[in-house]
């Protein structure tokens, strides 16, 4: 096809009419993209040089209206029209006649290539190109083709018709209409478009696998077992999915083609595939789809996981520990006012010590405000909060822990203020008591060896807010007694927490693996390659995260976030986990976050 046959896209004024689409690839995703078209009025050609595929596909899509229908979200009607625009092909040359053809075959550079390139001889000469990667290079497939400027990335969300997100991704040499008409095309379709440039992973699953990367290399270390590993992020992070469960639904071999293609591009060593998921992926065990992959599932296909060797003991077979009556809460913050709470609704006795009784007090005064909110909400009654403020008694020193079975500090994140305060602790608890800190990024090795009894001491990383938060870190040093260790787990159940246990290094699980991933989402705004709107936007309409990354740094704070970033650094030496100078800049200049009214965003003053 010559120069002259191609419109000149630079000049051209009226925008592109993209009516009629073709899609190669009648798979889970393709068949969703059809649904997505032809309920929104397009007439869609699908082809797939497989028939069994073609006829599933207008099965999946026959039983999805109908599912529309029965919920009333369409009438019989619109189903029969939607129905009868979608006409499918086992050869390309039915795309001759499309505006806009999709390709959603399976992830491999040369098949994605052989189908750009054959459609290139049978398209017209100004019909778009989208290819579906959601790793590969979009500018090497453009370059490949003899019309360049018509080519781009059109990355849609599994299941297409249900996620809200849809990644526009130009090369240099894609047509600025080219991307204004895809952009306006998910919009009719009733989608939230993104333009990106070209670069691995594109926004979601640029964040969103290097993530699943690093907790399956958490896994393979046996740092914390796979259901510790989900059950942390989902219930500290407020996430749908545990990263594991979550690999094994987008399937293992699929994460690891994906990781490749970003690591080949970035050399950034959080990208380098985890051998477990080449393990697992040679020997078969790629998922639900198989039917293994880092759980066991019921049949391939189930999302039923079954029990399997490496299914946990059950809670009664660690032993009973040591019984515990009587709680001590050192600090008057609001992570020591909520543990407080959360353990005085529980039943304990709780001494709250405090620098001074003024401050015990204060902290109680807050706890008192706190359940009365419970009350006000339909949480709690009256009397419940009248028994649980009754059993919390403020003391201004160390001294009235004398008496407790465990001794939970929850004081500033300081070393050297921690070690001397369980040194504290150490001369003033009885023999038996259990001490634990909160800490978050601290070595717990450290606060125990500031005691005579390093066996007693142990981490309980409460998550902000306590009360509502359900996640307790359990964090084990070299030296914990086994006793100590149930004491805390059985504790951790009656005042209706989920624990996890994980080693004494840096970020534990969820700090571990959620820090990372905000620096990455920082370092795309450094690069200029997303905003943080764009980025939020895409972690939450297509990674289903409650918050975006910037609206959950301004929450925890830019200042913390840059110190458990330094701290991960520090202790792995990984320069992919090296802090971004952008949030060292913006710590700097004291734009902390909502605390301070300015951090990636500005907030109204209270």
């Amino acid at each position: 096809m010559g120069p002259q046959s191609t419109p000149d896209l630079s000049t051209e004024a009226s925008p592109l009419s993209l009516s009629t689409v073709a899609i190669v690839g009648l798979g889970t995703m393709g068949t969703g993209i059809a649904e997505v078209l032809v309920r929104a009025g397009r007439e869609v050609i699908g082809i797939d040089t497989d028939e069994a595929a073609a006829r599933q596909s207008v099965a999946t899509l026959e039983a999805a209206t109908a599912r529309a229908v029965r919920r009333e979200r369409i009438t019989e009607r619109e189903r029969q029209d939607a129905l009868a625009r979608f006409r499918t092909f086992t050869d390309l040359q039915a795309a001759a006649d499309a505006d806009l053809v999709i390709e959603v075959v399976p992830e491999e550079y040369e098949l994605k290539r052989q189908v750009l390139t054959e459609l290139d001889t049978v398209v017209r000469p100004d019909a778009v190109l989208a290819t579906g990667t959601n790793a590969l290079s979009v500018t090497r497939l453009a370059a490949d083709s003899q019309r360049p400027e018509r080519v781009l990335g059109l990355h849609f969300f599994n299941p297409a018709p249900a996620m809200k997100l849809v990644e526009v991704v130009s090369s240099v040499l894609t047509a600025p209409a080219v991307v204004a008409a895809v952009t306006e095309l998910a919009r009719d379709l009733g989608k939230d478009p993104i333009a990106l440039g070209d670069r691995p992973g594109f926004v979601a699953d640029g964040l969103l696998f290097g993530y699943l990367n690093q907790a399956a290399a958490m896994y393979e270390s046996k740092y914390a077992t796979r259901e510790d590993i989900d059950a942390a992020m989902r219930l500290g992070c407020g996430l749908p999915m545990g990263p594991l469960a979550l690999l094994d639904l987008i399937g293992v071999d699929t994460a690891r083609t994906v990781l490749e293609a970003m690591y080949a591009a970035s050399h950034d060593r959080l990208h380098a595939p985890a051998p477990i998921l080449g393990q697992l992926a040679e020997a078969g065990l790629t998922g639900r789809k198989a039917g293994r992959g880092f759980y066991t599932y019921e049949a391939p296909g189930s999302n039923t996981v079954v029990p399997d060797a490496e299914t946990p003991a059950a809670a009664d077979e660690l032993g009973a520990g040591r019984a515990v009556t009587t709680v001590g809460v050192a600090g008057s913050g609001t992570m020591a006012s909520g543990i407080a709470e959360v353990f005085a609704k529980a039943g304990y006795a709780v001494v709250l010590a405090a620098r001074g009784l003024e401050k015990a007090e204060k902290a109680k005064a807050r706890i008192a405000k706190s359940l009365a909110r419970s009350v006000d909400k339909g949480r709690l009654t009256a009397e419940a909060r009248d028994t649980a403020l009754a059993a919390i008694t403020p003391a201004g020193s160390l001294d009235a822990f004398a008496d407790v079975d465990l001794a939970v500090e929850a004081v500033a994140e300081d070393l050297a203020v921690k070690q001397e305060l369980f040194r504290t602790l150490d001369k003033v608890c009885k023999p038996g008591a259990v001490l634990a800190t909160t800490t978050s990024s601290l070595p717990v090795v450290a606060c125990a060896r500031a005691t005579s009894r390093p066996q007693d001491v142990i981490g309980m990383h409460f998550f902000n807010p306590a009360p509502a938060m359900k996640l307790v870190e359990i964090v084990r040093t070299v030296l914990t007694d086994d006793e100590v260790h149930a004491t805390v787990r059985a504790v951790c159940t009656k005042v209706r927490k989920h624990p996890v246990d994980c080693g004494d290094r840096a970020g534990f699980i969820v700090n571990a693996l959620l820090f990372p991933y905000l620096n990455n989402a920082i370092k795309m705004v450094e690069q200029h390659y997303a905003s943080p709107d764009d980025i939020d936007a895409a972690m939450k309409l297509g990674g289903g995260y409650p918050m975006g990354p910037f609206e959950l740094l301004d929450v925890v704070g830019l200042d913390v976030s840059l110190a458990i970033e330094k701290v991960l650094h520090a202790e792995f030496r990984d320069p992919g986990l090296a802090p971004s100078p952008l949030l060292e800049h913006l710590v700097a200049a004291g734009c902390l976050g909502r605390k301070t009214g300015r951090g990636f965003r500005e907030y109204a003053r209270r």
